[in-house]
């Protein structure tokens, strides 16, 4: 069928005006940081109603959106550092630089404390799964540590809108500076001024691949049908850990190689697509982790078509990122 006049324009105007798919560092930042900020204050309002209601389900909830916003920090923070080399880039003069390093500092600070924060909210929803109960030291060590996120990230979105809303700005502010000191700064020296840094982030990052992989496609391959006979969900179910540690070691050495050159990958056309890829295998795993699918199968059982595919998405996924991570020195150069 051929589409109206009216429609063909509606159609051409949303492609070359809206720009509906984020094309540029500066827009898919504006639209990603939104979440994990507002987010943790959601999170963090059902955790404390869980605590008051005593409601076992709405705690489950609140733990899993820690674990999901802390993951989705990530590509926010990503995305805030190609913000910053674009408006480097074109000259904005009405962009101040030492305003720009100190959000990323703050983002920088606001990111660790929601890994932190995902990592204890991982570990906490594992541990439900497999004693039908978190320990209070995790509850309570989660209380703390989403409220210290909540007010890193407030502090950290505080510099961000100044950026770019000059009314708003102090009088400090309203005169440019250059970049200050900072745990920025002193990330970027770390790994570029010390020649044993690099390399020996790169062997941990190995070493971290290594174990998510395996942990990987031991409990996709048992979800596909592997080994049925033998073995149940809750048997592979321990591994886990495994995984959960090999993911930590590997994105906190990969935030550091980012860090220390990040005008570098940001640049580079095969690490937007790693990064997609990541984001996907870690939602993936997310889903063996909290889900009752999975965990109901006995040994001889077949799992679901839905675990199948989550199964499948897994695999696919965290293998697409390691062949999109060893390209990346040669696909799209970057620089």
């Amino acid at each position: 069928r051929v589409a109206s006049p009216q429609v063909t324009l509606i159609i051409i105007n949303v492609g070359s005006n809206m720009d509906l798919i984020p094309s540029s560092g500066p827009h898919l930042h504006i639209l990603l940081n939104h979440l994990p900020s507002l987010g943790s204050v959601v999170a963090l309002g059902m955790f404390l109603l869980s605590f008051y209601h005593n409601n076992t389900r709405l705690q489950n909830y609140a733990i899993f959106a820690f674990m999901a916003l802390a993951w989705l920090a990530i590509p926010t923070f990503i995305s805030g550092a190609a913000s910053r080399w674009a408006l480097q880039a074109r000259g904005d003069t009405d962009v101040l630089t030492g305003l720009i390093f100190t959000h990323q500092n703050a983002a920088l600070w606001a990111l660790g404390a929601s890994g932190l924060t995902g990592i204890f909210a991982w570990f906490a929803l594992w541990q439900y799964r497999r004693f039908e109960a978190v320990p209070k030291w995790n509850l309570y060590t989660l209380l703390v540590l989403s409220v210290g996120t909540v007010i890193t990230m407030i502090n950290a979105g505080s510099f961000g809108g100044r950026i770019s809303h000059p009314e708003i700005r102090s009088g400090a502010e309203a005169v440019s500076a250059p970049g200050e000191p900072g745990i920025i700064t002193f990330t970027e020296g770390l790994i570029t001024g010390n020649n044993w840094a690099w390399p020996a982030m790169e062997a941990a990052h190995f070493l971290g691949l290594a174990l998510i992989f395996a942990t990987v496609m031991v409990v996709s391959l048992r979800i596909l049908g592997v080994a049925k006979d033998q073995l149940s969900y809750a048997a592979v179910h321990r591994l886990l850990p495994l995984g959960a540690l090999g993911v930590i070691i590997n994105v906190v050495t990969g935030m550091f190689f980012f860090i220390g050159d990040s005008g570098r990958y940001v640049a580079m056309d095969g690490f937007p697509p790693k990064i997609m890829f990541l984001m996907i295998g870690g939602f993936a795993m997310l889903y063996f982790t909290s889900f009752d699918g999975p965990w109901k199968l006995k040994a001889g059982d077949d799992a679901t078509v839905i675990s199948k595919a989550m199964a499948a998405a897994t695999l696919g996924s965290w293998g697409a990122v390691i062949v999109f991570g060893r390209l990346l020195p040669y696909y799209g150069g970057g620089g």
